[in-house]
């Protein structure tokens, strides 16, 4: 499946996860969702398995932004609780689409609490009370940590934790009835020669052909490559060679200091999460890596340098990257928004010092070159993701490696195969549809999440001015035509129709006496029954009173009642 096939299904509303291969560009898909989402006026929930991975997304982590913290267990005292907290009351209860990036970290129970939660603030029982939920991740790269909890509660627990490892363990993940979109391009990786060993990984397939050029990318450690930065398992490794190499250096230290705004926990789950620490020391000659996208300025997440001066105006650092280019590192900005409001922010210098990091910090990286210790690996998937932060083979250079370095698990194995028959169904059942039929599908959404239409720069019907377009659909209604008539009069959907000629009454250009013609015969009775719904709900929002009727009667047939209220 392609980026751009997997993101109309994402239009359509579906509950989907988003699957692939490192450096198939999983996040760029997302992020072209969440800006669609934005440009009509919806805003999503953004939210990842652990602080690293939310800081690449912009988002919380999940178990914030539920209002769970670090619990793995849930009984009715504590879902009371959670529920009856006025932020996340707030934020639950707005949601209209819910994001779970990393969910190859998220524990089953996790992913059942979430949708406890959501279903409790909602009022439905519908998965995740009736939020739109879209997971995100590849279940070969790093899996969860699963700590028990002792259950002494003094009520009864919601539900039994299970044994099990995987999100895709949990009843949650079947009853949301995911479709499943798994993205077969490649967009970090264009050596051959490496992407066949990580295929060959990612299948279980390590084979004698494999280790040799494996063999091949082995150094001493005594002829490391300078400014290539190092890959370790264990944090105590990262440090020590970090700090060790910063000592060498004998120019005098200069300190950055990060600034933070927002509620405290917050805060603290932000600085824990980001790659740039809170107290940046730096000196002339480190060797640094850049923390956070900045494309128009020259650099990206991963892209490394050196440290050659300071500016004298500023005092910013400045870096030399590889291609010679040298960049004044001006203070970046990580935030935390809810309802169009920065409820958190920390600010710092985007750099970190580079000579080493954790494998679990690396990813979302892309490297030119690394140097790769798999001696101590003590997981599943650690090899491969190491190995596939790196552009190309020949920016490979290995100091060692255990036996399980190049494993995956053999769970994560044989539910991929079913995601990829999954995402086979998932394209045939989107080829079914015309292009007209996703559009409407869409739209519909988009009014479901009480969105607004023809808002979007790429919107598929809008291709003029909308000055003109309003007049054309005038034209239209002034000869004596429908709703339907005029779609296809534009070739365009009823529900933008409906949009034009809802301007064309605020602009009293159309007069709401004449609407009646185009009301359905079907609903045409029930009108004064729909206006007095919107009475009582005291709203001119399409969804509540959908809810009210449950589904009795479409958005479209909603929208046209709505119009003819006084």
């Amino acid at each position: 499946m392609t980026q751009g096939e997997a993101l109309k299904i994402l239009k359509t509303g579906a509950n989907v996860f988003l699957t692939g291969a490192p450096g198939s560009g999983k996040t760029y898909t997302i992020n072209q969702y969440v800006a669609y989402l934005r440009s009509h006026k919806i805003k999503p929930a953004i939210t990842a398995s652990t602080g690293v991975a939310s800081t690449h997304i912009g988002g919380i982590t999940i178990h914030s932004w539920c209002g769970i913290g670090i619990k793995n267990q849930l009984n009715k005292y504590d879902l009371n609780k959670i529920a009856t907290t006025s932020y996340t009351k707030k934020r639950v209860s707005e949601a209209k689409v819910l994001i779970i990036d990393e969910v190859s970290m998220l524990p089953p129970a996790t992913l059942q609490m979430v949708d406890i939660v959501c279903k409790k603030i909602k009022g439905n029982q519908l998965p995740f009370g009736g939020i739109q939920i879209v997971l995100v991740g590849d279940f070969f790269q790093l899996p969860p940590i699963i700590k028990f909890s002792q259950n002494n509660y003094s009520q009864e627990i919601l539900f039994e934790e299970t044994p099990n490892r995987f999100a895709f363990d949990s009843p949650t993940w079947r009853q949301a009835e995911l479709s499943t979109c798994y993205i077969t391009e490649q967009y970090r990786q264009d050596d051959n020669a490496l992407l066949l060993i990580l295929s060959k990984i990612r299948g279980n397939n390590f084979d004698k052909e494999s280790l040799a050029q494996i063999k091949m990318r082995k150094i001493n450690p005594l002829y490391v490559p300078a400014g290539a930065p190092k890959l370790y398992s264990h944090n105590v490794n990262v440090d020590f060679v970090n700090n060790q190499m910063l000592e060498k250096i004998e120019a005098k230290p200069k300190l950055f200091r990060m600034q933070t705004r927002g509620h405290r926990a917050l805060v603290m789950a932000m600085k824990k999460g980001c790659l740039s620490p809170e107290n940046l020391y730096l000196k002339i000659g480190a060797c640094v890596m850049f923390t956070k996208n900045d494309q128009k300025n020259g650099f990206i997440n991963g892209t490394l340098g050196t440290v050659v001066g300071y500016d004298i105006e500023t005092n910013l650092p400045i870096v030399q990257i590889k291609n010679g280019k040298k960049i004044i590192v001006s203070s970046a900005e990580w935030t935390v928004e809810e309802n169009g409001k920065i409820k958190g922010s920390i600010t710092q210098i985007p750099l970190r010092l580079a000579w080493a990091i954790t494998v679990h910090k690396s990813q979302g990286v892309s490297l030119d070159e690394a140097v790769i210790d798999l001696s101590k690996v003590f997981e599943f998937g650690q090899g491969y993701v190491a190995l596939s932060r790196v552009r190309r083979l020949s920016g490979v250079h290995l100091l060692g490696w255990n036996s399980k370095a190049f494993q995956v698990s053999n769970d994560a194995l044989k539910k991929d195969r079913e995601f990829q028959a999954q995402s086979i169904e998932t394209e045939k059942m989107l080829s079914r549809f015309s292009e007209d039929e996703l559009v409407k599908t869409a739209n519909d959404f988009i009014l479901s999440c009480d969105g607004k239409l023809d808002t979007s720069k790429v919107a598929h019907e809008i291709n003029e001015n909308k000055t003109d377009t309003y007049r054309e659909t005038l034209k239209f209604w002034n000869q004596g035509m429908g709703i339907g008539q005029i779609a296809k009069m534009r070739n365009l959907t009823q529900g933008t129709i409906l949009c034009h000629i809802e301007n064309l009454i605020n602009t009293k250009k159309i007069e709401k006496d004449v609407l009646a013609r185009i009301v359905p015969l079907n609903i045409f009775h029930a009108i004064p029954q729909i206006h007095s719904v919107f009475k009582k709900l005291d709203t001119k929002k399409l969804s509540p009173v959908f809810e009210f009727f449950n589904g009795k009667y479409s958005y479209d047939e909603l929208r046209i009642a709505k119009l003819m209220l006084k």
